[in-house]
């Protein structure tokens, strides 16, 4: 018998019928909200990134998970795409941002305002009145942010729930201190009013379209409430430097409103705020439904239960305090976005529209999918902690595919964008059927995605970004051919990027066409999943860029970025093929022929965790039977790509995406195909993991691993005392629960 070093672990099925709050643990001191603000100190993220990629753009937001509004402290000014509202080397406070920045992005804020205190003299310009601070005086947690102003002596503090918040400000010393308040339109939009006889403050700044519509409205408008505690005095707006003598303003480049209170030592001023996405009665009608009390210190408390709750979705134990923090903190941000839209009435913008308001009927409505990111990890995420939460997300593209007449390929800002590449939204969709998540017009979907697949839009709606991009030379070819310059799309050419993911993308509705009886579109679908093959070069040994001729581009560098490629390199997406990995194997010459090609890219420091397309590769080592290796990659990620601090993320965070990855492969398994219900097992970085898929009364999944010699190869597994596969767990085994052994073993040899 062969000398084994054993790592039990036990999944144990319970029905709970515990409450929830004698379940819950306290895991809020284990996010660090400030964990991306900084430039990345991971060792990918210098070697690759460059610029914003370098940076993981997140903010320490504060609200609830997959809230309408984040509150976030500001340190820039600007709504300008790719720059966050806050980024932790800044040193100057300008105030509370009630934000709709997408966390982790390059891209835009909108609809956005900001509350500062000046006390002293009244100053109208941030460059003037913006106050330094100390990170050592920053609180800051998913439920709560505070910081001490130096310039004022004032503590600034902000909690909030899904569409509302509560700040108050706490003074050191007698003054005269004004509330600013200002739209944050970069266009010198927007409005103001100021309402004496209810102490309300009141206004909008409109959102703007970036990507395909650059420039034109969204249609829609950030509309908020604020209300004080007690009376203001001295009420005035202003635009620019010039303080007028009224009580609104509109439309006039940086305007605001500033009312004045006498303070003391030791006085707290006190505010509540609304927002809406449909008018400023809504915005009220939500605060009074959200926050309706003054107290703040219960609010922030509601505020925590909510987050806890949340968190302890999934239970980890053992392991050290450091891959905890990074853990929870991962979590955190995997639950900014999709955006909640609709007002606590239902109400909601319609999407792609001129303003127009619609109604609801059934669940909530959802916005800002960064989709080419989040349908890898983070929202197959979700199907298993939150199936409810996900028909909602069908439900909304479902509402925005009728409502502007296709469905969407990136929707932001409650709009058409053509941004990033790929058809995404038809993944997801067919990731949610095929795990049984169907709460939705499933003929109605397909209807949709189809026309995505096999239509093109006229030129109109095309410039405006509806429909694929280079479908009819896809269509033609079989690939995007290096001719077709793919015009009216952010990311111009990228020709065998998209044909890699188009190619996924037509696997993915041809499940949901054999599910749904369409025999000749899945028999279609199924031939065209295969054209990835046409874009690899066999002489190359790798994906490479293809003339309609059929020639291939001309001395090609693996590992130098081409503008064939998507954000990467020749080299790092040419394993972008989930759906058929053996085939894939096959056509890069067999298994040895593969290993070596895995090998390569990670010995030659070419392996990029901060772009999306590569990171199934450390899974791969799976499909040749070589388990060392596969966690050996993926441990080696875990450890060098994360960290607890300000720079711990390799780069974009992507809506969670690059933050999901961590929580799957922390937990012990990953979604390489995440349009397939099952999952690549590795072994878990902890010694026990707890998944919550239901609510509290449901059933309950644990991971339990018997502390000893970390021994990372699976050996064997067992469910319910009757022998698993070593390699794969299934969706539906994951949502039942059950009574899983799993041994490990150093051995590096793949168990049969």
């Amino acid at each position: 018998m062969k000398e084994m070093t054993v790592l039990k672990s036990l999944i144990l099925l319970l029905v709970c019928h515990l409450t929830a709050t004698a379940q819950t643990k306290n895991l809020l001191s284990y996010v660090n909200t400030l964990t991306g603000t900084a430039n990345s100190t991971t060792l990918t993220a210098q070697k690759h990134g460059a610029g914003t990629e370098q940076l993981a753009n997140t903010i320490p937001a504060v609200g609830m998970p997959f809230g309408m509004t984040q509150w976030t402290p500001q340190t820039r000014l600007t709504e300008q795409k790719c720059v966050a509202p806050y980024y932790y080397k800044d040193n100057l406070f300008s105030g509370f941002r009630s934000s709709h920045w997408l966390s982790g992005s390059c891209t835009q804020d909108y609809g956005s305002f900001t509350i500062m205190p000046v006390c002293g003299t009244l100053k109208t310009s941030p460059n003037d009145y913006a106050s330094t601070y100390s990170h050592q005086s920053e609180i800051a947690t998913p439920a709560y942010y505070g910081v001490t102003l130096d310039k004022y002596q004032v503590k600034a503090e902000v909690t909030a729930t899904a569409r509302c918040s509560m700040i108050q400000f706490s003074f050191d010393r007698d003054d005269d201190c004004y509330i600013i308040i200002r739209p944050n339109s970069d266009r010198g939009k927007g409005a103001i009013y100021i309402n004496r006889a209810n102490n309300e403050i009141s206004g909008y700044n409109p959102a703007y379209r970036i990507y395909q519509g650059q420039g034109q409205p969204a249609g829609f408008n950030g509309y908020f409430v604020v209300r004080f505690e007690e009376s203001f005095q001295a009420p005035t707006v202003f635009s620019e430097s010039s303080l007028l003598a009224a009580d609104s303003i509109s439309q006039q480049p940086n305007i605001g409103s500033a009312v004045k209170f006498k303070v003391h030592k030791g006085s707290i001023l006190k505010m509540r705020i609304g927002t809406s996405f449909t008018s400023i009665a809504a915005a009220r009608e939500n605060l009074a439904a959200e926050i309706n009390h003054w107290n703040f210190d219960a609010q922030v408390k509601a505020g925590n239960e909510v987050w806890n709750k949340a968190l302890n979705k999934i239970l980890v134990e053992g392991s050290q305090e450091k891959n905890k923090r990074i853990f929870y903190t991962a979590l955190y941000h995997t639950m900014q976005h999709p955006r909640l839209f609709n007002d606590v009435k239902g109400t909601y913008p319609a999407f792609s529209q001129s303003y127009q308001v619609k109604q609801l009927t059934t669940g909530n409505y959802y916005d800002d999918f960064s989709m080419w990111d989040i349908y890898r990890a983070q929202l197959p995420l979700y199907e298993i902690l939150d199936p409810a939460l996900i028909n909602d997300f069908v439900r909304s593209l479902l509402l925005k595919g009728q409502q502007g007449g296709w469905l969407p390929i990136f929707p932001c800002w409650n709009n058409y964008t053509a941004a990033m590449i790929g058809d995404h939204a038809i993944p997801f969709i067919a990731s949610a059927y095929n795990k049984g998540i169907r709460d939705y017009d499933a003929e109605e979907a397909y209807r949709l995605m189809r026309q995505n697949a096999f239509d093109t839009a006229d030129a109109a709606d095309y410039r405006q970004g509806k429909g694929r991009r280079a479908l009819t030379s896809y269509l033609q070819y079989g690939y995007v051919p290096l001719e077709d310059n793919v015009p009216f799309a952010f990311h111009t050419k990228e020709q065998v990027s998209r044909t890699l993911e188009y190619a996924f993308d037509d696997y993915a509705l041809s499940t949901i066409a054999t599910a749904l009886h369409k025999k000749t579109d899945a028999q279609l679908l199924r031939q065209r999943a295969k054209n990835y093959m046409h874009v690899f070069d066999p002489q190359a040994g790798y994906v490479n860029g293809r003339y309609a001729s059929g020639k291939w581009y001309e001395h090609p560098d693996p590992d130098k970025k081409a503008f064939f490629i998507t954000e990467g390199t020749p080299r790092q997406y040419g394993f972008y093929v989930p759906h058929d990995i053996p085939g894939l194997i096959n056509i890069m010459g067999g298994k040895q022929k593969f290993e070596q090609a895995l090998n390569s890219i990670f010995e030659k420091k070419e392996y990029w965790h901060g772009n999306e397309p590569g990171q199934q590769i450390p899974f791969l080592y799976s499909y040749i039977s070589k388990p060392n290796l596969l966690q050996q990659r993926v441990h080696e990620i875990l450890a060098e790509e994360y960290d607890d601090g300000p720079g711990g993320l390799c780069g974009n965070d992507d809506a969670g995406q690059i933050s999901a990855w961590y929580v799957f492969a922390a937990m012990g398994f990953y979604p390489v195909n995440p349009v397939a219900p099952e999952y690549t097992l590795i072994r878990p970085l902890f010694d026990q993991v707890t998944i919550q898929t239901g609510p509290a009364t449901t059933t309950t999944f644990i991971v339990r691993a018997l502390k000893g010699k970390k021994a990372l190869i699976i050996d064997n597994v067992k469910k319910d005392g009757k022998p698993y596969s070593p390699v794969t767990l299934a969706h539906k085994d994951l949502m039942q629960g059950g009574v899983f052994e799993i041994s490990a073993t150093d051995d590096k040899k793949m168990p049969d």
